[in-house]
């Protein structure tokens, strides 16, 4: 039975690929800035554009693949990525799930992803979702067809007009990340009276520590 509790609902676009790396999510001559902001124009840069990128490009003049998925006007709009095995492999770049995250993508399920990017996805607060081959080939065909998915984390059940299409696993405290928004800094900083009140401690039992902080800051 569904339950009211959503993470998200949205459309989603079919990437129907095997082996999608980190080079082809967001080409290495973007690698520049280590701003999380600003990489979705060149998402899939080499796919989605007849030319070839480069930073500081004005976008507005170049010529697109009209045949690749993200550029069909149907998928306007669309934040889940549906794709197939070994996800976001190749190097350990963390501008792939920025760019991802920066076109508007929120949810990305596949057969199987990469480890590191795995990882990344959860240090950035992008959900990532394995599912197996046939489920998998039920999301493509949805999605192909433009049906709207609705994801139930809390429940961690997967669901396509009231009609559910697949349950999914995910480590409890990384969905706890992601359901309140929290990355490395903000879990960090539901500690905050803790972390005040070791320090206060330690000040008291070795003040030198401290004093010598001080100095090294003046």
């Amino acid at each position: 039975m569904k339950n009211t509790t959503t993470f998200h609902h949205g459309t989603a676009v079919p990437l129907d690929r095997d082996n999608i790396d980190t080079d082809q999510i967001i080409p290495k001559q973007f690698l520049k800035s280590i701003k999380k902001s600003g990489f979705g124009p060149n998402l899939f840069d080499a796919w989605r554009y007849e030319d070839e990128g480069f930073p500081g490009q004005d976008i507005s003049q170049r010529k697109l693949n009209k045949d690749f998925i993200l550029n069909q006007d149907r998928f306007d709009g669309a934040d889940i990525l549906i794709s197939k095995k070994n996800f976001g492999c190749g190097s350990s770049r963390e501008h792939a799930v920025w760019s991802l995250m920066d076109f508007g993508f929120k949810v990305v399920i596949a057969e199987s992803f990469a480890d590191i990017f795995y990882n990344n996805c959860f240090n950035n607060g992008l959900l990532p979702i394995s599912l197996s081959a046939e489920e998998i080939s039920v999301m493509l065909n949805l999605a192909e067809m433009g049906k709207e998915i609705e994801i139930d984390l809390e429940n961690q059940i997967i669901f396509s007009a009231d009609n559910e299409i697949a349950s999914f696993q995910i480590d409890p405290f990384r969905k706890k990340c992601i359901l309140e928004g929290l990355d490395e800094i903000g879990l960090s900083l539901t500690h905050a009276a803790d972390i005040k009140a070791f320090e206060e401690k330690r000040a008291v039992e070795s003040p030198w520590i401290f004093d010598m902080r001080n100095k090294n800051e003046n």
